[in-house]
Formats: C-alpha cells, structure tokens, sequence
C-alpha cells in the first residue's frame, strides 16, 4: 500500500510567481533602488569575516542590536527571522491550536489565511467597506462574539495601500483578549507605527521586513517586535539557527547607518508620489476608467475597467504589474518606469 498525502495539503500547489523576462517589474512590491558602492563595501568586509564552518547566533544579537538601535526601541523585544514569512509560520503554529479561530480583513496578504489552514485553524474573513476601510467596531464586537484567538492585517495594507491610523490600531488592540499581529512591511513608507509601544500590550506582535524598503529582499530577512513575554515565547519556538551568517551580517551593516536607510525611504516616496499624482492625472481625464484608492506604501492600488485586457496589454510592452480581480497593484520604480506603465495604460484606454 503506497503513501497518502493528507488532505490538508494533497490539493495544494507550489507558490509561482510571474516568470518571463520583462523589462519593467512592477509586480512584487520590491524597491527600484540597489545597495549603494559604499554598502556593498561594507557588506563584502563584513561577510569575509564569517566562519563558514560554524552555525550562526542562534539570536541573532548583533542583527536584532542594529534594527532596535535604527528603530528606538529595546533590542530584547526584537526576534529575527528568516523573512517575515516564517515568522507568521512560527507564531501561527506557536500561538494557535488545532481549531482556533483566526480573523483576517479582506481584500489582505493572502498567506494569513495560507498559514491559518495549515494550522487547522478556522479563518474568519471580515470583508472590509467599498473603500478598503476596516471598521474597528466591528472588529472588537465579533472578535469578542466568537472567541477570536488571533486577529492579523497588514498595515499599510497590502494590496490596497491603505494605512489605518495608529490610534484606531490600539484601540482594537485593547478592546480584545486576541493576539493581534499587526504586519508593518510597508510601515517605513507611512508614519502611523507602533512599534515603539509594544511594551504597553500583552497581545501585540509587530512584524517588519527588509524586503520592502531596505531594498534586501534577497537575503530574506524579517523581524518579529514584542513584550518579553511573547518575544521569549516566539524565541523558543523558532528554528535555533533560523536566520544564516550572511544575512545577520549584511542586515548589521544596513541598520548601521539611519542616514543612509532614511534616504532610501525618501526616494521610494517620491517615487510612489509620483506615480500617484500620475494616476490621478489620469483619472482625471478618464475618471469612468480608472479609481485610485489608497497610497501610503510603496504601490498604488487602483479599480480599473476590463482590467483583464489591461493586464494583457501591460505584459504586451514589457510591464509586469499584478492583478487582483478588477484591481491593479502596481509597485512605484524608477521615474522612467512610472511614466512608461501610465502611458502605456493611457493607450489601452485611447484604442
């Protein structure tokens, strides 16, 4: 009698992104810009240092020193991972038993839901407004109703680009008895963070990535930010050499120099900024056609007419975005790249 796949994972299929060599990538939300000469320097006398025949620091200190320093907060509630990814593997394996309820918002990050079913949790989908708006009251009334375990989004959301403010956050967060992860990939692009007050709940984990705008997506680094008692936790229960030797050393060196970070961020909202005013140039012109929403990450996120034959038409010249439904989320990149992807749907519309 041959092996059986169970059922949880028997229908599933690996992850594939959009393949194919095409000049402009919008698709992935990664940032335009690539490390500097001078970071490059830095991380290439960094990693020449590295034991390749020993295991890494298990706690990543020097890694979760440098992020903390760059953030203002106390290295001791900071737990690095092997992308933010794993550590929403880990916490909702950690946190969650067999049967739990999870409640996400919808539209979100798609893996919350992933992670959740592969914990044999039940995910309970909040659909938000026509607006992308998340209604906090709601939230707190049904996380109470039906005993939520774990309420996890995306802030700034993604895709929408949409940023709840910070005080509505905390009100959510101590309004329940759940666990909330509240996911901030996109939070260096906007200003409503809390990651300076993680210490005042005994329900908050923050998450953060340097695939976003660190510009370091190769290397697959994220960070979970906690109390000592959920950082302590989610430490014991992660891989013990979960993050390698080299990407502890290049995210040294990033978070070593504020200045040079903060310049990023800079250019990547410029960049976005301009990419949006584009759009809203656009729109005005043809307002029954295309419909910005939000634009507080490094994308914007728009409601387009025959949205599948615009994707289409993008791909025709070389453009890569990435379609949801009727929706297109498209990444801001070089100034060139931005005026090329709103012509190119400009013409879609004039044929």
């Amino acid at each position: 009698m041959s092996f059986q796949l169970n059922q949880k994972i028997k229908g599933l299929t690996p992850y594939e992104p959009i393949s194919g060599n095409y000049r402009i990538r919008l698709d992935a939300n990664e940032s335009f810009l690539a490390p500097t000469e001078e970071l490059m320097k830095e991380i290439n006398e960094a990693v020449s240092g590295v034991r390749f025949n020993r295991y890494p620091d298990p706690c990543a200190s020097e890694l979760c020193n440098a992020f903390a320093g760059y953030y203002g907060i106390d290295s001791r509630f900071v737990t690095a991972g092997n992308g933010s990814d794993e550590l929403i593997s880990v916490i909702t394996n950690a946190f969650l038993q067999k049967g739990d309820k999870v409640m996400c918002f919808t539209p979100d990050f798609s893996m919350y839901k992933f992670y959740a079913y592969i914990s044999e949790c039940e995910c309970i989908e909040v659909p938000k407004s026509e607006s992308f708006e998340i209604d906090i009251d709601g939230a707190i009334q049904r996380a109470k109703k039906e005993n939520i375990r774990m309420i996890i989004f995306s802030n700034p959301c993604n895709p929408t680009s949409k940023v709840v403010c910070s005080s509505e956050v905390e009100r959510l967060i101590s309004s329940v008895d759940s666990l909330v992860v509240l996911d901030e990939a996109y939070m260096d692009f906007s200003d409503q963070s809390l990651i300076t007050s993680v210490d005042k709940y005994d329900n908050l984990i923050i998450l953060r990535t340097c695939s976003k705008a660190a510009g370091m997506a190769a290397i697959r680094l994220g960070f979970a930010v906690a109390n000592e008692i959920l950082t302590s936790a989610i430490s014991s229960v992660k891989s013990p050499y979960n993050v390698n030797s080299l990407s502890q050393e290049i995210g040294r060196c990033l978070f070593s120099d504020p200045q040079r970070f903060r310049y990023s961020v800079e250019r990547i909202n410029s960049s976005r900024d301009m990419l949006a005013d584009e759009f809203n140039a656009l729109c005005k012109k043809i307002p029954d056609k295309i419909k910005i929403f939000g634009c507080a990450a490094n994308f914007v996120y728009m409601r387009v007419e025959s949205a599948e034959e615009l994707y289409k038409h993008l791909l025709d010249n070389g453009i890569v975005v990435r379609r949801f439904g009727d929706y297109l989320r498209i990444t801001a990149g070089r100034n060139h790249e931005n005026s090329e992807v709103v012509q190119a749907v400009a013409e879609f519309y004039s044929m």
